[in-house]
């Protein structure tokens, strides 16, 4: 029982931290990602004393692989929405068979321990420094 709780709070947990890191990205403008992209070329280019061929053919990496990311962005978009919106339908399946299993009154106070834990743990979250994912092959 406890452990269907607990995956339904980190379920619930993990996206608000997604729409938070999301809402991040959105606030950046144009020029600053540009500029930090640029950053990014000058320091990768000291530390691995790059030539100017393969600055370029970095860069033409870059730009093919962020036009694929734009061009999957609608789709990766909808895949997101049906496994919120299925997440969602589970929980909402878990709270119907927990009231037809508890007392109204032991529903309720499952109910505000639920809401009490998730609350606590989007604090918890928002105070907590944010990991990067690793780069995957």
């Amino acid at each position: 029982m406890k452990k269907i709780v607990l995956s339904a709070v980190f379920v619930i947990t993990g996206s608000f931290a997604m729409a938070q890191q999301g809402a991040m990205m959105q606030n950046r403008t144009p020029e600053q990602m540009e500029q930090r992209r640029a950053d990014n070329m000058k320091q990768m280019q000291a530390n691995l004393n790059l030539t100017p061929a393969q600055v370029a053919q970095i860069n033409t990496l870059h730009d093919k692989r962020m036009a694929e990311r734009k061009q999957n962005m609608p789709l990766m978009q909808a895949q997101r929405t049906a496994k919120i919106q299925a997440m969602q339908e589970k929980r909402t399946q878990h709270a119907a068979e927990m009231r037809k299993i508890l007392t109204p009154d032991q529903y309720q106070k499952w109910e505000a321990t639920r809401k009490d834990r998730m609350q606590n743990n989007s604090k918890n979250m928002q105070n907590r420094p944010m990991k990067r994912m690793p780069a995957s092959n």
